[in-house]
């Protein structure tokens, strides 16, 4: 995306990617400062090693949610967390399977989600735009 692109567009992808991250880095730090609450919550879903599936979603989140902050190899980034997302929408997100009661919030979630997957692609696809390490990256590299 660095090269052909307007400066207005390359601060409107600046500032999208530092929105799209801050809501994995703040969630990242969230688990770490509750760390027993979120092997305890993951535990709660029957789901194997809650211990070591908390580690890694705080390495997905933190780890990919800073990379595409900073912009530095942000398209690995973007995939981290969608593969994040996925996994999560996937198994926590089931609207479906819900009661009645519970459906519509968790299909919120769910379409937030695929919505954020949107970005995440996206991201993935144009890459970090001109005001990141990224760009400054490949003109090294040229």
């Amino acid at each position: 995306m660095a090269k052909g692109y307007s400066m207005a567009q390359s601060w409107a992808a600046l500032i999208g990617r530092i929105l799209i991250s801050l809501i994995f880095i703040i969630s990242g730090i969230h688990k770490i400062t509750g760390f027993d609450a979120t092997v305890s919550t993951l535990a709660q879903t029957g789901l194997p090693s809650p211990r070591w599936l908390s580690i890694l979603s705080i390495i997905f989140e933190l780890g990919g949610g800073i990379l595409v902050f900073f912009g530095l190899f942000t398209r690995f980034g973007a995939f981290l967390l969608l593969v994040f997302v996925l996994l999560v929408t996937f198994v926590f997100h089931r609207f479906w399977v819900h009661e009645p009661s519970d459906m519509l919030n968790q299909m919120h979630h769910f379409m937030k989600n695929f919505s954020i997957i949107g970005a995440l692609l996206y991201i993935m696809a144009f890459g970090a735009g001109r005001l990141s390490f990224d760009s400054g990256r490949y003109r090294c590299a040229e």
